[in-house]
């Protein structure tokens, strides 16, 4: 390795019979003002081939330069044994390269290469000299047109049928004028659709990456939505469950101590309810491949569904809130998603009545079939009972229960009817579109 005083090593890593570049890098990492820094060294290996492959990726994306220039080197050997460059003067051979070399930048500034071309082709009409290597004009066109706007691209095309022109009035066989130009303005059309051709293409991929980043960002914030959503529900309906067992275990703790024994049991199960709730709502890939087994089993759980109804009105029961729950239909023909949709409707529901209607009675209506489904949640408010018409002390809510409730709903393209009734109750109705997947 090294000391401190000299420069870091490079060790050679060795495997297989072949040798692998290793970069050793020291990272400093401070400590304590009063202790010596601490140094972690970090050692990266790489194949000779996969550096030399990631290098080149690198400079293709800090630069265009090099693969134009392959492609302007190809062209002048392509274009030199035709034009009988090499025997000619010097000076032709100047005037070749004048007219391919420019394309090594076409992509960093089209408009600059296309000029310097056609300054270059304009020299060789002067000297009426005929080089294949005019070529170059069309590629040159092609980048315009696939990398500029129609107010460069549009005079580029103008320029170069000028030229047709004029190489045509110069060097096209006596009587086949218009035959050249037609061909010459042909090649040039080609080169010219091509370059928007591409423009256009991309121009699309373009617009559906950004679509794609568009996607993402709204299924992050759908997401987020959610795990408020359900994060509001579990929290909520659990602690105001525990409130009031609470509540009642205090009442009772000397004239029943086993019921106030049985309640802070409830509360105990309530408590772990929840938290394996958060643990199911908040749970990732990663949480669940590094979770114990009890941990996982209960992550790997499946969500709470038209099922979980009895129990769920068990501990609203034991809570102090008459619940009775009535279901028709097939729940098994209700995907798990819009049961738990309905669950967290019951859920939030019950909740609201338990804070707000202490003494009432709640009664749970839900009706299932295989495109729609109907939750009614109504309670019975009894004025004789003391605080049946008053919210529980510290239970007031924040408005954000029935909101959450009107986006569950809307997710299936349903309704929600929620208000108080004649009788001093309150009434919740919701129907859910379950035909159309969403």
């Amino acid at each position: 390795m090294s000391d401190e005083a000299g420069s870091p090593a490079r060790p050679r890593a060795s495997g297989g019979g072949r040798t692998r570049a290793c970069d050793f890098r020291m990272t400093v990492i401070p400590g304590e003002d009063r202790e010596p820094a601490r140094r972690t060294p970090r050692v990266t290996c790489m194949e000779p081939a996969g550096h030399l492959a990631a290098r080149l990726t690198a400079l293709s994306r800090w630069s265009t330069v090099p693969a134009d220039a392959l492609l302007a080197a190809a062209l002048f050997l392509a274009t030199l044994g035709p034009g009988q460059v090499p025997a000619g003067p010097p000076w032709l051979l100047a005037l070749q390269t004048a007219l391919v070399a420019p394309l090594a930048w076409r992509r960093r500034a089209p408009m600059t290469v296309l000029g310097a071309i056609g300054l270059a082709a304009a020299v060789q009409w002067a000297l009426d000299v005929q080089l294949p290597a005019d070529a170059a004009l069309l590629t040159a066109l092609y980048t315009v047109a696939a990398h500029r706007p129609w107010r460069h691209t549009l005079p580029a095309a103008l320029a170069l049928q000028a030229g047709v022109l004029l190489a045509a009035a110069r060097w096209a066989p006596p009587g086949r004028f218009p035959l050249t130009v037609a061909a010459l303005s042909a090649m040039a059309a080609a080169a010219l659709m091509t370059g928007l051709w591409m423009r256009a293409r991309r121009a699309y991929v373009t617009s559906l990456e950004h679509d794609r980043e568009r996607r993402a960002r709204l299924a992050v914030a759908e997401e987020r939505a959610r795990m408020t959503r359900d994060m509001h529900d579990i929290v909520t309906h659990n602690l105001s469950v525990m409130v009031a067992l609470a509540d009642s275990a205090a009442y009772v703790r000397h004239s029943a101590p086993d019921r106030a024994a049985a309640a802070m049991e409830q509360i105990a199960a309530t408590g772990r309810q929840a938290l394996q709730d958060m643990r199911r709502s908040l749970g990732t890939g990663r949480d669940r491949a590094t979770s114990g087994g009890d941990r996982l089993q209960e992550m790997l759980q499946p969500a709470p569904g038209i099922a979980e109804l009895g129990p769920l009105a068990e501990r609203m029961r034991a809570a102090g809130l008459a619940t009775c729950v009535r279901v028709a239909g097939d729940t098994g023909a209700v995907p798990a998603a819009a049961q738990l949709t309905i669950y967290r409707l019951v859920q939030e529901a019950l909740t609201n009545t338990l804070r707000h209607a202490p003494g009432a009675r709640a009664d749970v209506r839900v009706e299932v079939s295989s495109r729609r489904a109907e939750v009614e949640v109504t309670d019975v408010r009894d004025p004789a009972v003391p605080g049946a018409l008053g919210a529980r002390p510290g239970l007031r809510g924040d408005g954000r229960g029935i909101a959450g409730m009107r986006e569950r709903v809307a997710a299936y393209g349903g309704t929600l009817d929620a208000g108080p009734v004649a009788d001093g109750g309150w009434r919740m109705l919701a129907v859910l579109d379950l035909g159309a997947p969403r």
